[in-house]
């Protein structure tokens, strides 16, 4: 482990009932030092937890019946709370945040909980699954708009598409298996990025290389992580991953922008191999920014282990205008977004007016209106001109509306 006074400060927060559930299989001795916080509506979720601290966000509007399903109650209920996750959030240089979006919890909750980490002063890092297709349209829509909200604030979403694990079961995979193969990818990557910041090896990573290359960058991984064994294990490793199916078959490499290793062996781990496979690597992703950490771990024997967390380029955050501030619509902007004319939080501080019309649009199922200064119809002052051999012709007269008269000034249309 690190020394004390150079580790970072790491909270694990288990959102919604499939987040609180993977967080109970995080194992405590691997993640020494971490501190575990599970949030949900749902009591009794949060009762069968082993999380050290427990918050449950329960108001008279969900009458302890939980969300429903319906992310808006449970941002709504967040929103309301907001002061309680921050405290929760406060202390930590680094908040890793599990949940599994689709859900009314995980994709209400997960984005106003970023939120509060980051005014907290933490670096947020989500680990997030996307529903089966089988699950229905509604989650699957429901799952997307909570991932573009949970970007769009988040320094980093690293995000498992359900559906890709298709790929790594057969036709007698039960459904309990799957999902627990499924969560199970995700802890690894939260346990690939946690031995990056904390494990002491060959190779280390520090905290402030991972906040330089992550802060702000608001973008959404992709991972995988492979073992080999034998003397051909460092080209077995990388094979591995170019043809691993959650890269996209080594695409996802080629178009990254930042790209994560860690590397991990027994006491004979060589430094040649360490070299062999970042050399490999870096053929894959070679406009990508690399950082890595090769540690020693001698539970592995033989066997060689590496972790891949590749960023896709994400959108320049936009800066936020003073507190109290209004943008060109007039609606008031907080410390916690824009407050929408309805009075309700819409989206996060790093969303373009439009996307929040989008959103605002999407969530209502009405069409967004504009925005802007309501225009009104000037008249110009132009000459009258003379309609030459129809000037003294009879009006067109048709019940009682003179159609010589332009449709759009006859009813006041305003062109604008």
């Amino acid at each position: 482990m690190l020394e004390p006074a150079t580790a970072p400060a790491v909270k694990i927060f288990g959102v919604g009932s499939a987040g609180v559930a993977m967080l109970d299989t995080l194992n405590g001795r691997d993640f020494a030092g971490a501190g575990f916080v599970a949030v949900n509506t749902d009591a009794s979720s949060l009762a069968s937890s082993s999380a050290a601290v427990k918050i449950q966000l329960e108001t008279k509007l969900l009458r302890g019946l939980g969300t429903g399903g319906d992310p808006e109650r449970g941002r709504a209920i967040a929103e309301e709370q907001f002061a309680t996750l921050k405290t929760a959030c406060a202390g930590a240089d680094v908040v890793f945040m599990i949940a599994g979006l689709g859900g009314g919890a995980g994709s209400g909750i997960s984005p106003v909980l970023a939120h509060a980490a980051k005014e907290a002063g933490a670096l947020v890092l989500a680990f997030v699954t996307l529903p089966f297709t089988c699950e229905g349209n509604r989650r699957q829509q429901q799952a997307e708009q909570g991932l573009d909200q949970l970007k769009s604030v988040a320094d980093g979403v690293i995000c498992l598409p359900c559906q890709k694990t298709f790929k790594l079961i057969d036709e007698n995979t039960s459904v309990l298996d799957t999902f627990r193969i499924t969560d199970g990818l995700l802890v690894e990557s939260v346990r690939g990025v946690w031995h990056l910041l904390t494990r002491k090896g060959l190779i280390r990573i520090h905290f402030d290389d991972l906040c330089a290359l992550l802060r702000d960058r608001h973008s959404e991984s992709v991972f995988a992580c492979v073992e080999a064994t034998g003397p051909a294990r460092a080209r077995e490793v990388v094979e591995k991953l170019i043809a691993h199916p959650l890269l996209d078959e080594g695409r996802a490499l080629a178009e990254s922008s930042a790209v994560l290793v860690s590397l991990m062996g027994g006491k004979e781990l060589a430094m040649a191999e360490v070299n062999r496979v970042m050399e490999q690597i870096g053929r894959q992703c070679e406009h990508a920014q690399i950082i890595m950490g090769a540690a020693v771990d001698e539970t592995l024997k033989n066997r060689l282990s590496v972790t891949v967390i590749a960023a896709k380029p994400g959108p320049v955050p936009m800066e936020l205008p003073p507190l109290g501030a209004s943008d060109d619509s007039g609606e008031q902007v907080t410390g916690r977004g824009v407050i929408a004319r309805s009075g309700s939080r819409c989206g996060s501080p790093s969303m373009t007016p439009e996307q929040r019309e989008q959103s605002v649009a999407r969530n209502s199922g009405t069409h967004a209106r504009k925005t802007g200064p309501k225009m009104r119809q000037a008249q110009l002052s132009l000459a009258i001109i003379s309609k030459g051999r129809f000037d003294k012709s009879e009006p067109t007269i048709h019940k009682g509306e003179d159609l010589d008269i332009p449709t759009y000034v006859r009813r006041g249309v305003a062109l604008n």
